[in-house]
């Protein structure tokens, strides 16, 4: 079992979308709790990503704690990895 925490602006994107969106991201974060595996952001990246359809959450993991950098669509996901915004973790 895992503890959920989230980062400072892990909601930049999560906010611009609707409210039915919302909901299901929030059930898929919930669900990170007693998830075992996710695959790597990318290779050499030291992050998590999982899937709910065209979303992603992105979220580091330490020992018993996930923290969650970011929800959104895929358009935001690509954008959130250009700007760099995954290296500013702080676990």
């Amino acid at each position: 079992m895992f503890t959920i925490s989230f980062a400072d602006e892990w909601d930049k994107y999560f906010l611009k979308l609707d409210s039915f969106t919302q909901q299901i991201l929030l059930k898929k974060i919930d669900r990170l709790e007693t998830l075992e595996t996710a695959r790597h952001l990318r290779h050499g990246v030291p992050l998590f990503v999982v899937e709910a359809g065209q979303y992603r959450i992105c979220f580091d993991e330490k020992e018993k704690t996930r923290l969650i950098l970011f929800a959104g669509n895929h358009k935001q996901y690509e954008k959130w990895i250009s700007e760099g915004s995954w290296k500013k973790n702080p676990l």
